[in-house]
């Protein structure tokens, strides 16, 4: 049976995640931690949620660009199983695939570890894009529409993604000025 694979133009991926009710909630609060600025206001003439100081909002347009220009992976649980594979070879942690699910650990833990390193955000960003991709051919055109399990783990994903590039210093996060 031949599968075919939609492309889906980038400001229809960028239109996904517009005006959504649960993203900052979402992605951004688990990150609290970091800072406690973590609500977005969209912002209809920028199309974008509108950054602020000591906020990852422009983080979180960043992201919403690297998944709307992602091309789209035939397989995004193969870029999940890489990052699970080099949690497993490089930090040694006790887990295992049994199927197609892996065991030992909690799940986004295991991906957030493995994304430590030079290429583990591509392999991030390809599994969001590529969850993204799928929501839309399942007929979920907007975040707030998916799927429950789907949209926690698209939303573990992104907050990776957001916490990786804090991590590594690539963060478009400004500090709030002193007074």
């Amino acid at each position: 049976m031949d599968k075919t694979i939609t492309a889906f133009k980038p400001n229809q991926i960028r239109s996904f995640f517009a005006k959504s009710d649960l993203l900052d909630r979402m992605t951004l609060r688990p990150l609290s931690h970091i800072t406690t600025s973590w609500e977005c206001a969209w912002n209809g003439e920028t199309r974008q949620y509108e950054p602020e100081a000591d906020s990852f909002a422009a983080d979180l347009n960043a992201v919403i660009d690297l998944l709307a220009t992602c091309e789209r992976p035939e397989r995004y649980h193969d870029h999940e199983d890489t990052l699970a594979e080099r949690t497993l070879s490089q930090l040694k942690w006790p887990i295992q695939k049994k199927g197609a699910q892996w065991h030992g650990a909690d799940y986004h833990s295991i991906l957030e570890q493995g994304a430590f390193g030079d290429i583990g955000q591509e392999d991030l960003i390809a599994a969001a894009a590529g969850r993204v991709y799928a929501a839309m051919e399942f007929g979920q055109f907007h975040f707030d529409d998916m799927e429950e399990r789907h949209l926690n783990m698209l939303a573990g994903l992104i907050t990776m993604i957001i916490y990786h590039r804090d991590c590594d210093g690539s963060s478009l996060r400004i500090a709030e000025k002193a007074d």
